[in-house]
């Protein structure tokens, strides 16, 4: 993903698209970052981390601010680089799935098996009382 990122930074400096180039540089910072920390996370997990780091900022700010306006941009650029979001009904279905697949399937095991798999793409309170209403 780095590889894709400096290939949008380069056609964001030559369309001079100020706002793009600057949150692609974070991003990318962000990356080079954790390919040298000591244990490393997925390219996914850095993308959603800074996302929603860039969304827990925007609270920092008053509302209609020009900050606020900027972040929201930012998010908007770095959309491309995170995972789409699951909906309620197709995190309902891989749930009823992995039960039909998994008899017996008590709530530890079904999150255990269902968290990686939503991470960043369904918030994971949301998903509990899902699936508690599902193992019931």
């Amino acid at each position: 993903m780095i590889e894709r990122v400096s290939e949008d930074i380069k056609a964001a400096m030559k369309a001079k698209d100020k706002g793009r180039l600057d949150a692609l540089r974070l991003l990318k910072s962000a990356f080079i970052e954790n390919n040298t920390s000591a244990k490393p996370k997925s390219d996914a997990e850095v993308a959603i981390a800074h996302v929603k780091k860039l969304k827990d900022s925007m609270e920092s700010y008053p509302a209609g601010s020009e900050e606020v306006a900027k972040i929201k941009s930012e998010i908007e650029f770095l959309s491309a680089y995170v995972p789409q979001p699951l909906s309620k009904e197709d995190f309902e279905t891989m749930v009823r799935t992995f039960i039909h697949d998994n008899p017996g399937a008590d709530f530890g095991a079904v999150m255990k098996a269902i968290s990686p798999e939503i991470k960043g793409r369904f918030d994971g309170r949301e998903a509990s009382q899902i699936v508690k209403t599902l193992v019931g």
